[in-house]
């Protein structure tokens, strides 16, 4: 029996489908105790970490030791006067302190806020003081604890450093502090409607907003992780996700720890497929998930047997339909899709004992109810287009969607409007329940009266053998109010011409109803991004970003 057990009930068909999920768990609900150390008491030598790097080091995490390891952050924290209700920063890559540190955090009722080392001296300096952080502890590498030093400076404020692995300048040594530390610790007293994370999301404008999840959330990721992910029991589940974005939650702690699966880390920089294939089978993962730019370049190379891997999933933005076929074709694995935000677990997906529908979101996740409204909130006919909303419960909203933005009541009450989580998502959902995404409300191109969802032009360009990236906008135009404008990045065996720009157009349009046909192409080395990933369409339509 996996623990996740104790706080759910679930039903199952034939097919082995979920039907019906609900959470059961106590108030005083705390991950780090009651999931971690409780499985640490009965199985202390269960694997829950295989963590590796491209030096070719490795390291092995039982839950008796991540317990123990947790237990002595959490004292070298307290000893530096941090308590419940502060907040925390980590930076720390894929180093396999971030789950020391983060279970550490739990314990402590300290609010962890994920961030990436990409982040530059004025990010860290919005996020310090945005969120008023109390601490932080971070990498030695790619120069943050320089960039996180000199944001202290600026900002003024009271912040205890830490860093990892080495001794530098202006910040306690958390790899030392740990070895001195004692390994036991009293339960500290939280309520699982704590703030536990805190997500900064970035987006197309604006400065990024901060999501907040309360102490309920990593309980919404069983089924994350069981139906969608299929991590297993005595599994051993590889999500490639850096720790400070989402994702990681998703894939590399919560739900595959609560169904018994340990959780695969390789520490890399720069990707290298066949970096990736030789630690699935070297380490014999059973499950893998990764965002759609890694499957691409994937079915790009010769795929080697991968014997052990039982089940692969992606989310995140657009995956060609030949990118799943020849997916399956490599490797005889369907590739599942699924789809939520950071504000959100997983709400749509292909789910276990279906049958995956390439391009798909899938259908809901049982935990959740989700629909299509219309702009004036009435309920969007099957085939049509409407917004994704999610329903709360009558008892009011559930685990897994977000407690508050941080500082932010009026853009929390705005998405909340009508009752309804708004996701600013549009999608449509066929005759069978399955929804297929069409684009963000942000996205939708108007063109001589007709609504456009960028996606769909999107994935027709990607058919085209030249196109390895691409991303379609509206652009003014004086007789169709926009106009379809479509940017390319070539694949190295193609150039820039006027010939081959009529060709893609032609190739596109003669696939396209009329009012979607691409108007203009240009020709980009690469398409200008958040620090996310997120391809930042604004800056292609020309207009003011304010991004960070």
């Amino acid at each position: 029996m996996s623990i996740y057990q104790k706080f759910c009930r679930e039903t199952v068909d034939d097919a082995g489908r979920l039907v019906h999920f609900e959470l059961d768990f106590p108030e005083h609900f705390n991950f780090g105790y009651d999931v971690v150390d409780a499985i640490a008491e009965q199985t202390p030598d269960k694997r829950a970490l295989v963590w590796c790097n491209t030096e070719n080091e490795e390291r092995f995490f039982s839950f008796g030791e991540l317990r123990d390891l947790s237990n002595r952050a959490a004292n070298v924290l307290r000893a530096a006067g941090l308590k419940r209700g502060d907040r925390v920063l980590l930076i720390l890559k894929r180093h396999y302190e971030y789950w020391i540190a983060v279970l550490a955090l739990h314990k402590l009722g300290i609010t962890a806020i994920p961030a990436t080392h990409m982040l530059t001296e004025s990010d860290f300096e919005y996020r310090l003081k945005a969120s008023g952080a109390a601490g932080a502890i971070c990498t030695p590498q790619n120069g943050v604890p320089e960039k996180l030093a000199a944001a202290v400076r600026k900002t003024g404020v009271s912040c205890k450093l830490w860093c990892v692995q080495q001794k530098i300048e202006g910040f306690s040594d958390f790899t030392e502090e740990l070895k001195n530390a004692s390994p036991f610790l009293p339960r500290i007293a939280t309520d699982v409607s704590d703030p536990m994370l805190l997500y900064f999301t970035s987006g197309t404008t604006g400065y990024p907003k901060g999501v907040i999840h309360d102490f309920s959330y990593p309980l919404a990721h069983i089924v994350t992780a069981k139906y969608w992910q299929q991590a297993e029991e005595g599994g051993l589940h590889f999500t490639v996700a850096e720790t400070g974005w989402g994702k990681a939650s998703w894939g590399k702690i919560y739900g595959q720890w609560l169904v018994g699966s340990a959780v695969m880390v390789f520490d890399f920089d720069n990707f290298d497929p066949r970096q990736l294939t030789a630690v699935i089978n070297r380490y014999g993962v059973t499950s893998f998930c990764a965002p759609p730019t890694v499957y691409r370049y994937l079915v790009r190379k010769e795929l080697p047997p991968m014997p052990t891997l039982r089940h692969a999933s992606t989310a995140g933005e657009m995956l060609a339909p030949r990118v799943f076929r020849l997916f399956t074709e490599k490797t005889g694995i369907p590739l599942c899709e699924g789809y939520g935000q950071t504000e959100t677990a997983m709400l749509l997906g292909n789910l276990k004992g279906e049958v995956p529908v390439d391009g798909s979101m899938g259908r809901e996740s049982p935990l959740y109810h989700v629909e299509l409204r219309n702009d004036d909130g009435s309920p969007t006919p099957r085939g049509e287009v409407g917004e994704l909303v999610v329903v709360p419960p009558a008892g009011g909203r559930q685990p897994g969607l977000f407690s508050a933005y941080l500082d932010n009541e009026e853009q929390y009450r705005y998405v909340w409007r009508g009752g309804v989580y708004h996701t600013g998502d549009v999608a449509w959902q066929d005759e069978e329940g399955v929804y297929w995404f069409h684009g963000r409300f942000d996205d939708i191109i108007k063109t001589g009266g007709f609504r456009v969802g960028p996606y769909e032009i999107e994935n027709v360009l990607m058919k085209h053998p030249s196109v390895v990236e691409c991303s379609v906008v509206g652009i003014p135009d004086p007789l169709r109010g926009q106009a379809i404008k479509a940017v390319i990045v070539l694949s190295p065996e193609y150039a820039p011409s006027r010939e081959l720009e009529k060709e893609i157009r032609d190739f596109c349009n003669a696939r396209l109803a009329e009012y979607k046909w691409i108007r203009s192409i240009d020709f980009a080395a690469e398409l200008p991004k958040t620090i996310s990933g997120k391809i930042r369409k604004n800056v292609l339509r020309g207009t003011a970003d304010e991004e960070t």
